[in-house]
């Protein structure tokens, strides 16, 4: 009986559930090596200067909306309205 065929089945099998559980073994460690960090940079929050604007959604991003969504929809800019828009 030829065994041969058998023995690299096996071999092969062997040989992906062997990086299976190195990988299960990497993705481990690294999650302790991240929790690990995260918590020493655990710093207070700094606020922006007064002086600095907050990133919100500004004229700009409004006229880049309505353009982009006029172009999709095949129409020209006076023809949509928007009525309200809130940052996510």
């Amino acid at each position: 009986m030829d065994y041969s065929n058998l023995f690299v089945c096996l071999m092969g099998i062997g040989t992906v559930f062997f990086g299976l559980i190195c990988i299960i073994l990497l993705v481990t460690l690294m999650s302790f090596v991240c929790r690990k960090t995260e918590q020493k940079n655990t710093l207070a929050p700094v606020s922006a200067p007064a002086g600095v604007p907050k990133a919100g959604i500004g004229p700009e991003l409004i006229a880049a909306v309505s353009a982009a969504i006029a172009e999709e929809m095949g129409t020209d800019i006076s023809a949509i309205r928007i009525i309200s828009m809130k940052q996510i």
